[in-house]
C-alpha cells in the first residue's frame, strides 16, 4: 500500500468511477497509479480575490457561521490542477468555543467563486452519536433542503443507487454520517458526472457536501427521442456478454483476514452501449466492435527462479538509490527508512520510505521489495512528477506504440519481479491509454487452476517514451482454493443473469476525457439491480461485495443496540437463528466488543504499528484476540497481576462496572472505597475492595439496578453489554477521553 506524503504542497484525492461490467483479464487496474491531483500554485493573476469576499460567499450559503470573524478565516493562494485551467481557492476556519475546537474549510472554483466543497467539524456532536437525535429519513429531508439552495437545484435528484457505504467498526465515539448523492439530470435522466454528495450529521447538521459540475461550461447533449428500444440493447447484449467463472477474494481489512469463493460474473470491457448507435462503450471510448477476450496465456510458459534467495537490507538500500536516482542538481534523494515488516497480503518484504526534496519542500512515499528476492513488490515512479513540478522535464520524444510498450512492460517484469510470472497472464483486452499524460496501463492477471483471480494482478505502467512509471505485484498469501467440482454449470449461470438483467439510461461522456463538451446517452446494464452483483457458483445465489447484508435480530429492550453494534462489525452473531441476545457472555468476548466499540483495529500494514509485548501467558500473539488484550492493558482496564487472563470465564456485572471506571480514568478515584456508601439492597454482596467502581459506575449512569439491587455477582448478557457499552460511549465522549489508537 502506498503512502504519499508531500511537504510544501497540498494534495486532493480524486476518484476514479467503477465500471459496470465485471472487468476481465484484460481489463485496466490503476493498483499501481497514484491518482492524486497536486495543486499548481498560482504566483498571479488578473483578478485580485480578497478573503473578505470568499468569506461573503461562505455565510450567504452558511448563515450559521455569522458568529465567526474574519479573523478566524485562513485563505490559500489560488492554484490549478494538471490539465486544469479553472481557478480554485481555499478558506479554512478554527474557533475555541467552549474549551472545544470549530474546524473546517471550504473550496471556491471558478470565476464566480462557487463554493465546491465543504467539510466542517463541530465542537460538540453528542447529540450524533448512537442513538442519533434524527433518523436517515429526517438527515434525508436536511440534504434535500440544502441542495435547493444552489442554483438549479430542480435538476437534481436523490440517487437512489448510492452505496451508503457503512465502515466497519465505527466506533461508538464517532457521531453518526448520513451520506446522500444528488444527481442532476437532464431530460429526466441523470448525467452521470454532475453530483453534489451531501453528509448529514447525527444531530441533523450538514457537515460536508462536494459538488462535482462538470468541466465544460455549454455542454452538449444526445437526443434523448432517438435512443434505440431497451429491448433491442438486452437482446444484443445476451448474444456478445459471457459469463464466466472467476475466483473472489473477500478481505476483511481489519483483520486481513481472506476468504475465497468461487463465482460467476460477466467478463468484458465494456462499460455499456450507445443508446443511438448501439457501440460498445470500452475503456477508451466507444467502438462498433466488442473487445474480444483472448485466451488465457501464460507471461512464462515455465517458472523463472529469483535472481537472489537473500537480502540484505544494506542491499535493498543501495538497490533503492539506483532505481530512485533522479537526475537533478535542484533535488535531492534522502532515504528515510529501512523496514522489514509483512504487507497487506501477507507477504514478508522490505519498505524503503523516500523522500524527493527541493527548495520549497519535498515528496515520499515508499518502495517495496521481497524481503527474501529482492524483487519489486511495490513501485511508483515520482521522478516525472517531481521534475515536473520543478519545471523540469526529462521527455525523450520517443513515442511507442501499444503492443511496444506492453513488450516494454513485460521486459520491466522479467528484469524486477521474475519469479512471480508463471501465475501471471498476458492482458487480453483493452489497454487503457492515458493520452493526456503519455501513459499506458497494463494489467497481467493472476489465474490459479486455469481460473482467473478477481484483484490479484500484476498491474505495470509505462510511458510513452519507454519509462517504467509503476509496478505492482499484488498476490494474496492463499493456501487452499475452492474446488470447481459442485459448482453449477455456466449455462444455468448465464441464464440467471440473463432472467435479472435490466437497464439504466444515462448522459456519459466518451472514455475518460473529461475535457470534452458533448454527453453521450448511453445503456449500462445491472444484473439482479445492481451493477456489483456476482452469483454464487456453488450456491447459485447473488452476492454484492459492496454490500455487507448482516443479519438484524429482535429484542424487547436491546434491539437497537444490538444491530448497531452488529452493523458496524463490533459484535459478529454468526448465525442470527442460534444467537442468543440472553446469553452470558464471556470475558474474552465482552473485552472485544467494549475494545472495538471505542478504539479502532485496523490490519497491521507498518512496522510499530502492532503490539510487541506479551502481557498473559496464555495470550500469544497468534491468538486471536491477542490485540484486543493489549490494547486493554494498554488502557489500563486489565492488569498484570495474574500470569494468565480466563478469556472463557463469564463476566460478572461487578467486574464490568471495574471495567468501565478503570476505563474513564477513575481508577484513583475509586480505589477510595472509604468515601462510598452502597444503599443498594444487595451492597454486602460486593467486594470491599470494588465498592467505589461499583458506586461511580451506578452514579455515572453505565449500570442500573433493579428493584434497588445492583446484583453484582450476576453474569451479563450480551444485551446488557450493548446497552451499557453504548452508555460508557457517552461518558467518554462528554469527558473528552481521547482513545486514539
Amino acid at each position: 500500500m502506498k503512502k504519499l506524503k508531500k511537504f510544501g504542497m497540498l494534495t486532493l484525492s480524486t476518484g476514479l468511477s467503477i465500471g459496470i461490467l465485471a472487468p476481465s483479464v484484460g481489463a485496466t487496474s490503476f493498483g499501481n497509479e497514484d491518482h492524486s491531483n497536486v495543486k499548481i500554485q498560482i504566483a498571479q493573476t488578473e483578478e485580485i480575490v480578497t478573503k473578505g469576499e470568499l468569506i461573503k460567499k461562505f455565510k450567504a450559503l452558511f448563515p450559521q457561521f455569522n458568529y465567526l470573524t474574519e479573523n478566524d478565516f485562513y485563505m490559500g493562494r489560488g492554484h490549478q490542477f494538471p490539465d486544469d485551467e479553472t481557478i480554485r481557492y481555499d478558506l479554512s476556519f478554527q474557533k475555541n468555543i467552549g474549551g472545544k475546537q470549530v474546524y473546517g474549510n471550504i473550496g471556491f472554483i471558478g470565476d464566480q467563486l462557487e463554493i465546491e466543497r465543504f467539510y466542517y467539524q463541530p465542537a460538540n456532536v453528542a447529540d450524533a452519536l448512537f442513538p442519533a437525535k434524527v433518523t436517515k429519513e429526517k438527515a434525508k429531508e436536511v440534504a434535500q433542503a440544502f441542495i435547493k439552495k444552489f442554483p438549479e437545484s430542480s435538476e437534481y435528484q436523490l440517487d437512489t443507487n448510492l452505496v451508503d457505504y457503512f465502515p466497519d467498526n465505527q466506533i461508538l465515539t464517532e457521531p453518526i454520517r448520513y451520506s446522500f448523492s444528488f444527481i442532476r439530470t437532464k431530460n429526466k435522466l441523470p448525467i452521470s458526472d454532475q453530483q453534489i454528495q451531501v453528509t448529514v450529521l447525527g444531530n441533523g447538521e450538514v457537515s460536508e457536501f462536494y459538488r462535482n459540475t462538470g468541466s465544460n461550461a455549454s455542454p452538449s447533449y444526445d437526443d434523448v427521442a432517438k435512443v434505440l428500444p431497451k429491448n433491442e440493447i438486452i437482446s444484443k447484449l445476451k448474444e456478445n456478454l459471457s459469463i464466466d467463472l472467476q475466483y473472489s477474494i473477500e478481505t476483511d481489512y481489519r483483520t486481513g483476514d481472506r476468504h475465497v469463493k468461487l463465482v460467476y460474473q460477466p467478463t468484458s470491457d465494456v462499460f455499456g452501449i450507445h443508446a443511438l448507435s448501439g457501440e460498445w462503450q470500452t475503456m477508451n471510448g466507444f467502438s462498433p466492435e466488442i473487445p474480444k477476450k483472448g485466451k488465457l496465456e501464460r507471461v512464462v510458459s515455465q517458472p523463472l527462479g529469483s535472481k537472489q534467495t537473500k537480502f540484505s537490507l544494506g542491499e535493498a538500500k543501495a538497490f533503492a538509490e539506483q532505481l530512485l536516482k533522479i537526475d537533478s542538481d535542484a533535488i535531492k534523494l534522502r532515504i528515510e527508512s529501512v523496514d522489514e515488516r509483512k504487507n497487506y497480503n501477507g507477504q514478508e518484504v522490505i519498505s524503503i520510505h523516500y523522500m524527493y526534496e527541493y527548495r520549497n519542500g519535498g515528496t515520499g512515499t515508499n518502495l517495496e521489495l521481497d524481503k527474501h528476492t529482492g524483487e519489486i513488490i511495490q513501485y511508483h515512479d515520482l521522478k516525472n512528477e517531481v521534475l515536473r513540478d520543478q519545471g523540469e522535464s526529462q521527455k525523450t520524444g520517443q513515442v511507442l506504440s501499444s503492443k511496444d510498450a506492453l513488450n516494454q512492460a513485460v521486459k520491466y517484469l522479467k528484469q524486477y519481479s521474475p519469479s512471480y510470472l508463471h501465475n501471471y497472464v498476458m492482458p487480453s483486452g483493452e489497454t487503457y491509454f492515458d493520452e493526456d499524460r503519455g501513459v499506458y496501463h497494463f494489467t497481467f492477471p493472476r489465474v490459479v487452476n486455469d481460473i482467473p483471480v478477481m484483484g490479484d494482478q500484476l498491474s505495470v505502467s509505462v510511458s510513452t517514451d519507454g519509462a517504467l512509471l509503476g509496478l505492482n505485484v499484488n498476490q494474496s498469501a492463499i493456501e487452499k482454493w475452492p474446488s470447481t467440482e459442485k459448482v453449477i454449470s455456466k449455462e444455468k449461470a448465464q441464464a440467471t443473469f440473463f432472467e435479472n438483467l435490466s437497464l439504466d439510461l444515462s448522459y456519459t461522456k466518451e472514455g475518460f476525457d473529461q475535457k470534452q463538451s458533448h454527453y453521450h446517452l448511453v445503456y449500462t446494464p445491472k444484473f439482479n439491480k445492481s451493477p456489483y452483483s456476482s452469483l454464487d457458483a456453488n450456491t447459485g445465489e447473488w452476492s454484492n461485495s459492496f454490500e455487507k447484508n448482516r443479519p438484524a435480530v429482535s429484542h424487547p429492550w436491546a434491539e437497537k443496540e444490538l444491530n448497531h453494534l452488529i452493523q458496524s462489525g463490533i459484535i459478529d452473531v454468526g448465525d442470527v437463528k442460534t444467537f442468543n441476545a440472553d446469553s452470558k457472555i464471556t470475558k474474552g468476548a465482552a473485552l472485544e466488543i467494549i475494545m472495538k466499540s471505542l478504539t479502532q483495529f485496523y490490519i497491521e500494514y507498518y512496522p510499530g504499528q502492532s503490539n510487541t509485548s506479551q502481557s498473559f501467558d496464555n495470550i500469544k500473539p497468534d491468538h486471536p484476540l491477542y490485540q484486543v488484550v493489549e490494547r486493554a492493558v494498554t488502557l489500563e482496564v486489565l492488569d498484570k497481576e495474574k500470569a494468565t487472563f480466563d478469556l472463557d470465564k463469564r463476566l460478572t456485572r461487578e467486574e464490568l462496572a471495574v471495567w468501565y471506571i478503570r476505563l474513564l480514568g477513575l481508577e484513583q478515584a475509586a480505589k477510595n472505597q472509604g468515601i462510598y456508601q452502597l444503599k443498594f439492597a444487595d451492597a454486602k454482596d460486593v467486594k470491599t475492595e470494588n465498592i467505589g467502581y461499583v458506586a461511580l459506575a451506578h452514579s455515572l449512569g453505565l449500570l442500573t439496578t433493579n428493584n434497588n439491587k445492583f446484583n453484582p455477582k450476576q453474569e451479563v448478557t450480551y444485551a446488557n453489554l450493548a446497552v451499557a457499552t453504548t452508555r460508557l460511549a457517552h461518558e467518554v465522549y462528554k469527558k473528552g477521553i481521547h482513545l486514539n489508537y
